[in-house]
């Protein structure tokens, strides 16, 4: 069987994971502000409808403790835990035209991550051409707080999980396919998945 082919079986197969995560859990963590940091991460949990609240859940799939589950439909991602429960977050996904699924792996972790639009983009927005050589980290970066890279097979997919400095764009569909967290949610999960991690889009 082809590698092609065991990634579509293996889709089918985690469609499954789509009724094993149950909402019905608490919130986690405090919402207070990120300290520590380079910059400040303010918190916007509380100005959030309920439903992009970072919470436990529970959890009732096969997938092993560490997994993370983006659910690009309900617009959530889960990272599964030990004892049935995974954490929920609310997230902004691709626009029409920029969705995507499939399986990766983080392949490096950066904190207030340098931004390099890529040149498809440029070449639709030409005014990003002054960031061609990267946008620092910082407040007003496209990338927020954090960024975690997605590898497929050692190969850089182009596509992140990372933080975000338009709050708003939670619970929609506005990126260019990356998926967009609270800086706040992306600081915690960049805590608990570690390189290597499973990421599966669903």
């Amino acid at each position: 069987m082809t590698g092609k082919l065991m990634r579509i079986l293996g889709l089918f197969l985690a469609l499954g994971l789509v009724s094993a995560c149950v909402s019905s859990g608490s919130h986690v963590a405090s919402l207070a502000p990120v300290h520590g940091e380079r910059f400040s991460i303010p918190s916007y949990s509380g100005m959030m409808d309920p439903e992009w609240k970072r919470q436990r859940v529970t959890y009732s799939g096969k997938e092993k403790p560490g997994t993370i589950i983006v659910n690009t439909k309900e617009r959530h991602l889960y990272f599964v835990e030990e004892n049935g429960t995974a954490i929920r977050y609310g997230i902004g996904v691709g626009r029409d035209g920029f969705r995507w699924s499939g399986q990766a792996r983080i392949g490096a972790k950066q904190k207030w991550p340098t931004w390099t639009p890529p040149s498809s983009m440029i070449a639709r927005e030409p005014y990003l051409k002054k960031y061609a050589g990267g946008m620092p980290g910082g407040p007003s970066n496209p990338l927020g707080a954090r960024a975690m890279y997605l590898y497929d097979g050692g190969r850089d997919t182009m596509y992140r999980l990372h933080g975000t400095n338009e709050p708003r764009s939670i619970g929609k569909a506005m990126s260019s396919g990356c998926i967009r967290m609270l800086n706040e949610d992306v600081a915690d999960l960049y805590e608990r998945a570690k390189v290597g991690t499973r990421v599966i889009v669903l």
